[in-house]
């Protein structure tokens, strides 16, 4: 029997490729479907040095079509498996994962946002939130954690499993270039170690017993001749992800209260706005922050509460107004002016952020 791979609590420094590796084997993942794509390689990488001594697997695709399928097959088996990509093949994973969507699968994939469109750049951005959220052609009954820092990329590669299964719908955990590959001290963890139980994962195929007689028959359908067929099983996944997303939405607030500039952003961005929002209360000005963790579904209800009192919004995204059309998507109907700092493909700084803020007199 293979030991466990982390016991306890443990600090340690390394990239956030290797974080994703270690979280995945500390939620007990059972199988790594790939294909090589920068910047993820490295979570293959360490994966495949550390799986056969914890009795893990792994298997290198074709593709990333075939990484997107195949980690439907292991789901199906009943394996608590997963794959991880970017760019390019975040979008060759698309027609997977709205499969799983369709039919309930409780997939579990890792992306690490490059810039786009297209083959673009290698390096960094946040211009995978569309797709990442919308992608497929359904509805987007998704669940994407989008984590700020190596504490939390370690935390929600964990709760993705976790809610993947327990909910049943396709759940991300939206990273980016930047966390691949930066060193940062983390704490790594065993779930159990912080009360955290792993949700069973069971096999939905080869089941024993005669389906209609010994068991109920599973339903594993993703393509119905009928609109009418289509439309009750559609609204009834859709209700469902409606009831849970209460249980499942995340966000994080910093100096709310008072707040007369409302500054908000997800992922490693946030670090940025929240140093910003730090620095203009430091020179008396109230500002805030507020953080998305949870891009889909979205905290609108938390957000035009706190939107209401403010005098401005300012929204701070390494994209051309992807968050910042799903704030203003939740805000419809308030008055609050929103602003965006917008930089696809870019790294953000606090200082660019204190500058804009003063230049566009939003405080």
């Amino acid at each position: 029997m293979a030991t466990r791979p982390v016991t306890g609590e443990q600090r340690a420094f390394m990239t956030g490729n290797e974080v994703v590796a270690w979280a995945a084997l500390a939620a007990g993942a059972d199988i790594m479907y790939g294909y090589p794509i920068t910047p993820q390689n490295e979570i293959m990488h360490y994966w495949t040095r550390m799986a056969s001594k914890y009795e893990r697997g792994f298997l290198q695709t074709e593709d990333e079509i075939a990484a997107g399928f195949a980690t439907v097959g292991g789901v199906l088996a009943g394996k608590r498996a997963f794959t991880a990509t970017a760019g390019p093949g975040n979008v060759l994973m698309q027609e997977a994962m709205a499969m799983a969507e369709m039919m309930r699968l409780p997939t579990v994939v890792v992306v690490t946002q490059r810039g786009g469109p297209s083959t673009a750049t290698v390096i960094y951005s946040q211009q995978e939130l569309n797709l990442t959220c919308f992608g497929g052609n359904g509805e987007g009954l998704r669940i994407v954690y989008s984590p700020s820092s190596h504490d939390e990329l370690f935390l929600y590669t964990i709760k993705a499993f976790n809610s993947a299964w327990k909910y049943r719908f396709p759940t991300f955990v939206l990273g980016d270039g930047y966390q691949s590959k930066m060193r940062e001290p983390v704490t790594i963890f065993d779930p159990e170690a912080r009360g955290i139980t792993m949700e069973p994962c069971r096999p939905m195929v080869g089941l024993p017993g005669l389906p209609g007689e010994e068991r109920d028959p599973a339903h594993l359908r993703n393509t119905y001749n009928l609109e009418d067929e289509l439309y009750e099983v559609l609204m009834t996944a859709i209700k469902e992800y409606e009831a849970i997303a209460p249980q499942v939405v995340e966000w994080d607030t910093y100096a709310v209260d008072d707040a007369e500039l409302l500054i908000i952003a997800h992922g490693v961005v946030s670090r940025a706005a929240r140093a910003a929002v730090v620095s203009l209360r430091e020179r008396g000005f109230k500002a805030g922050y507020f953080r998305p963790v949870t891009l889909r579904p979205f905290p609108a209800e938390t957000l035009r509460t706190l939107a209401a009192r403010a005098r401005n919004l300012m929204v701070v995204e390494s994209a051309y107004g992807q968050l910042k059309r799903q704030v203003q998507a939740g805000l419809y109907g308030l008055e609050t002016p929103v602003t965006g700092y917008l930089r696809p493909g870019m790294g953000i700084t606090p200082e660019e952020i204190v500058e804009f803020v003063h230049a566009k007199e939003l405080i």
